[in-house]
């Protein structure tokens, strides 16, 4: 932005900030996912009571913005994000979405154990905070069952086969693989406790909140299974109408999805075209991609095996790129240039990025949930994973937003996300690494066109299964369903089959998201170009350094903000 790198808070920066509090107060569960303090020993209140007064927040909030004055940029943005993104979160809350949340992936069975994953665990005192918060897991099971049950009565009700995998869920939070009693009588509860006061207690009441925990999750699995299922269709589409608010939320921008449904296909045939091309050059003339990933995965020196290896390469890989990006392609704040690759405590088969502490404190991790039985990994698929989650994708995306203190607000730091955004950007970082010359070995840039196929079919699916489009005879004719879109993905996704199910059932249950990676690309570098037309059209050579950097010092912003901004 064309601004001090320091500025005066602004009465719109006030209102964000006060906004940031009381959703930290209404969330904890989102406070400690972001970092904030002191709301660590809580659960966010899951009733419908609490989804109320989180949607009176953001309706207030959005009254206090009316008629306030906009002394820069940086508050015509912050007005435009909040009223987009508060906007939409208000109209997902009103159509009962929010409620009946529920899906294999993201939803509060997986988020009331995940948070866990986050939460400091250092001191006796955190310890403490992570007593009360498992004391609290029945009421907030209870809570998140009464808006399930709320939400179903108006109609809204996960798909049959989300509610029964969410209940297996469940039912392992329940019985003897459980995460929460092998976290409380871990190693860093030990080391924590170790000769502490009040050790011997605290640890009775971490071993009770685990029970406790084991509980609610039994509680959980037996409403699901009995109460939620007979209540939810077999029907994984969910229609039009609720695709569309899905879409606007994901993307941050309202799509023609019929125009972004015909450009998907167009856009998988080029990216299959360009990975078979590269399959030629490591298989030899002929070839196919079948037979390319044979050659790749025979060879030993892309091969790694255990998760300890993995996890070495993650970090080696991440580092290496940070030192040769810094200074050159980007200016890296010094407390972003941390990154821990770890090994997930779950078996989920999801690869994710959590953010830093607003203080740096916890840095920015990515994180991979190796299935059980998944024990070799191969370098080429996942080179330009590290770059998608680490640096330059989600990790200099994130970290520059939370490091920017001098211009944006805290809401605009580390609230405010937009998945079209985000997401948008770690493909189009990918692809970026491929044209700085960091992918030109044939099996890495291999990777990356399977990683981009993949996004190419998932819209596709994602559109094609949720609007019911017409399917190509290729694979039946019709309609697209749940089933069709399975062939699709297996014919187009390098995948074991136990990292391709999962990513089966989060399309199904979570309509909207997935595509707002390949869609968030393509928005990316239509912004990018349109922003080299107009300087072209004053006159001046384009940086396309400066563009990324003006881009990430704004944070995670709606697309449509985001274009309005950069192509002013």
């Amino acid at each position: 932005m064309n601004e001090q790198s320091s500025r005066n808070p602004t009465p719109v920066d006030e209102v964000a900030e006060e906004h940031l509090t009381t959703l930290a107060r209404l969330n904890p569960l989102g406070a400690t996912m972001l970092g904030i303090a002191g709301h660590d020993d809580r659960l966010t209140d899951l009733s419908p009571e609490g989804h109320a007064a989180r949607a009176d927040a953001d309706r207030h909030t959005l009254a206090a913005l009316d008629g306030l004055p906009l002394a820069d940029e940086t508050d015509r943005v912050t007005v435009a994000a909040m009223r987009q993104v508060l906007g939409l979160e208000i109209e997902l809350y009103e159509a009962g979405e929010t409620e009946g949340n529920l899906n294999v992936i993201e939803s509060p069975v997986q988020g009331l154990r995940d948070v866990f994953d986050v939460t400091p665990t250092s001191t006796e005192q955190h310890w403490a905070d992570v007593a009360s918060r498992l004391a609290a897991m029945p009421e907030a099971i209870e809570g998140y069952i009464a808006s399930l049950r709320a939400a179903a009565d108006r109609g809204v009700v996960a798909a049959a086969r989300q509610v029964a995998i969410t209940a297996d869920q469940a039912a392992e939070q329940a019985g003897d693989a459980s995460f929460f009693p092998a976290f409380v009588t871990g190693p860093a509860a030990s080391a924590a406790l170790a000769g502490a006061p009040s050790g011997d207690a605290l640890t009775a009441d971490l071993q009770r909140g685990a029970g406790l925990a084991q509980q609610a999750y039994a509680r959980l699995e037996r409403f699901l299974r009995e109460e939620l299922a007979p209540r939810a269709g077999h029907v994984d589409a969910v229609g039009r109408e609720r695709y569309q608010l899905a879409s606007r939320y994901f993307v941050g921008a309202t799509l023609d999805l019929d125009e972004t449904y015909a450009w998907g296909v167009e856009e998988l045939a080029r990216v299959t075209a360009e990975q078979e091309a590269v399959a030629r050059q490591i298989a030899g003339p002929g070839a196919t991609v079948a037979e390319a990933v044979a050659v790749l995965d025979a060879d030993p020196q892309r091969r790694l095996v255990g998760t300890a290896a993995l996890q070495e390469w993650m970090q080696r890989t991440a580092d290496e790129a940070i030192e040769a990006l810094d200074g050159t392609h980007f200016t890296i704040p010094a407390p972003v240039r941390r990154l821990e690759c770890m090994i997930a405590p779950t078996q989920t088969g999801g690869i994710y990025y959590t953010g830093p502490s607003d203080d740096f404190s916890r840095p920015g991790r990515m994180w991979w949930s190796v299935p059980a039985d998944v024990t070799e990994f191969n370098t080429w698929r996942e080179r330009t994973t590290v770059y998608h989650e680490g640096v330059p994708g989600h990790h200099l995306q994130i970290g520059t937003a939370v490091a920017n203190r001098g211009t944006l607000n805290s809401w605009r730091r580390l609230a405010c996300w937009t998945s079209g955004y985000g997401e948008g950007w770690a493909l189009y970082a990918e692809r970026l690494m491929a044209d700085l010359g960091f992918l030109d070995d044939p099996g890495d840039r291999f990777g990356m066109l399977d990683g981009q196929r993949m996004r190419a079919a998932r819209v596709v699916f994602d559109l094609g299964v949720h609007l019911g489009l017409p399917a190509p005879e290729q694979y039946g004719g019709g309609t697209w369903d749940a089933d069709k879109g399975w062939q699709l993905l297996v014919d187009n996704v390098n995948m074991s089959e136990s990292f391709l199910r999962f990513e089966w059932l989060r399309y199904l249950g979570w309509p909207g998201q997935a595509p707002s990676y390949k869609v968030g690309q393509r928005l990316w570098e239509q912004i990018r170009d349109d922003a080299a037309a107009a300087s072209a059209a004053r006159g001046e050579p384009f940086d396309i350094a400066a563009f990324h950097a003006r881009a990430l010092s704004m944070g995670s912003l709606p697309l449509d903000v985001l274009k309005a901004t950069l192509t002013a």
